[in-house]
């Protein structure tokens, strides 16, 4: 699991790779620090690369959810796979996010 965070457009962009389950979940979440600390901007995950997502990496989508709506932000979900959908839909996290 690899996450690329790259800013653009005076927000960020986290580019996924691999399988985001349990132990992948612990490093992702240090990983993550820069998208929480930038909370009140614009955050996209280009999850094109994302192969798998498992409790525990939707819940740190909740958190990076929850902090930039507390802070202003906005987190914007893009290029998921049809079984990562379905995960989506399955638990109520399509209708949480924008995803295009």
């Amino acid at each position: 699991m690899t996450i690329n965070i790259q800013e653009q457009n005076g927000g960020f962009v986290a580019i996924l790779s691999g399988r985001l389950d349990t132990p992948a979940a612990v490093k992702a979440q240090q990983d993550m620090v820069p998208l929480m600390e930038n909370a009140d901007k614009e955050i996209t995950l280009d999850c094109t690369g994302l192969e798998y997502i498992s409790s525990s990496g939707l819940r740190l989508f909740l958190a990076l959810r929850k902090e930039t709506t507390a802070k202003g932000g906005k987190v914007i979900i893009k290029n998921i796979n049809d079984e990562i959908k379905k995960v989506f839909m399955m638990t109520g996290f399509f209708n949480l996010f924008e995803i295009v």
